[in-house]
């Protein structure tokens, strides 16, 4: 028998409100755990002899919980594995996410071509469905879940990022196999036979400035021209083309630029980049500093920075100067739209998730 105050025991809980304790010792006496003797009055307390032993006492009887403890401790435990493992299955979970957000936006900024997969019986044409099919699962993500559910979600991510590594892996494979093909063919055109007899021709091409140029020479050009970016110079600034990204990708990260697209919604690139034009001066973002863009990054690429800009328009002070910031990042090749499409898209999700679970 043990006879504390409410008082007492506020104390011993670290300072336990008095409605949470006794919420909590009718909780143990309704489980069993505990046994209330009380008094005539209610109090607890003990009387004592004349030797100072106590000869009965009012309180709480902690004899089922003394029967029990054996058995408490076994629960106890199997309570701990249980947290442990769901622990581990929450880890494994956000390794995984991260290695299949890393490798959408590696496929992306490579350019990698998709090859339509069926995942759980749904068939993926592009990155973009990829994509979104990720944020379908993850949306099922919520700290209430159990083992079970943890588990499924687990194991349907790790099928899911096997998906896009065997993506990736033929990306890589054909790399590999094109470039020994390149080599072959460089070898056969190195075997000209009559080089002195071509070095005159060649000569009288340089002189004749203002002639008509041979065939050979105009289907050369050509070839480069079709491999250029739309709207570059040929041997301008010797960079890479512009990758362009889907266009329900960028209008999904950035939904925000639909507002100023010809009927208040955006159906094609001409959209987008007709909207850009609009929204560049009201974001105070200089002429030259667009023109600078528009050389380095394209039209498309550049439509997409303004697009982003004004979906974080109220994190961003200077809009003019920091397009200025990421064109010179892009033009020594350090920028790429793909992480921040992806940032964007994240943030989105993010914020979707909080206002469910503030709804649920």
């Amino acid at each position: 028998m043990v006879f504390p105050s409410n008082r007492e025991l506020s104390i011993r809980a670290h300072g336990m409100a008095p409605a949470t304790l006794r919420r909590h010792l009718a909780s143990l006496v309704e489980a069993g755990l505990i046994i209330r003797r009380d008094s005539p009055n209610g109090k607890r307390f003990a009387r004592r002899g004349q030797g100072g032993e106590i000869a009965e006492a009012f309180g709480f009887d902690l004899t089922p919980l003394i029967a029990r403890a054996a058995e408490i401790e076994n629960l106890a435990e199997e309570v701990r594995a249980e947290n442990r493992a769901i622990a581990l299955l929450r880890e494994k979970i956000t390794i995984v996410r991260r290695d299949i957000v890393k490798m959408i936006e590696t496929g992306m900024e490579e350019g990698v071509r998709f090859a339509a997969v069926s995942i759980d019986g749904q068939k993926i044409c592009d990155w973009e469905g990829l994509y979104g099919r990720y944020q379908a699962l993850v949306g099922r993500y919520a700290r209430s879940l159990g083992r079970i559910e943890l588990e499924a979600l687990a194991s349907e991510l790790a099928v899911f990022a096997t998906e896009i590594e065997k993506l990736l892996e033929t990306h890589v494979k054909e790399q590999k196999n094109s470039a020994n093909e390149s080599q072959n063919e460089r070898h056969i055109q190195n075997q000209i036979t009559n080089i002195p007899d071509l070095e005159p021709d060649l000569q009288e091409g340089r002189a004749e400035t203002s002639g008509p140029m041979p065939e050979e020479a105009n289907a050369d050009r050509a070839g480069a021209r079709e491999t250029e970016a739309p709207g570059s110079a040929i041997g301008e600034r010797g960079m890479s083309p512009p990758r362009t990204y889907p266009l329900g990708m960028v209008l999904q990260a950035c939904p925000d630029i639909a507002d100023y697209g010809k009927r208040g919604e955006i159906s094609c690139w001409r959209d987008l980049i007709d909207a850009a034009a609009i929204v560049r001066p009201a974001l105070g973002v200089s002429p030259d500093a667009w023109k600078q863009a528009l050389d380095v990054l394209g039209e498309h690429d550049a439509s997409i920075v303004i697009a982003a800009i004004l979906q974080r328009s109220e994190e961003i002070k200077s809009a003019g100067g920091y397009l200025r910031v990421l064109t010179a990042k892009a033009k020594e090749g350090e920028f790429s739209l793909g992480p921040v499409l992806m940032a964007l898209l994240r943030g989105k999700a993010s914020k979707a998730a909080r206002e469910r679970k503030r709804a649920g």
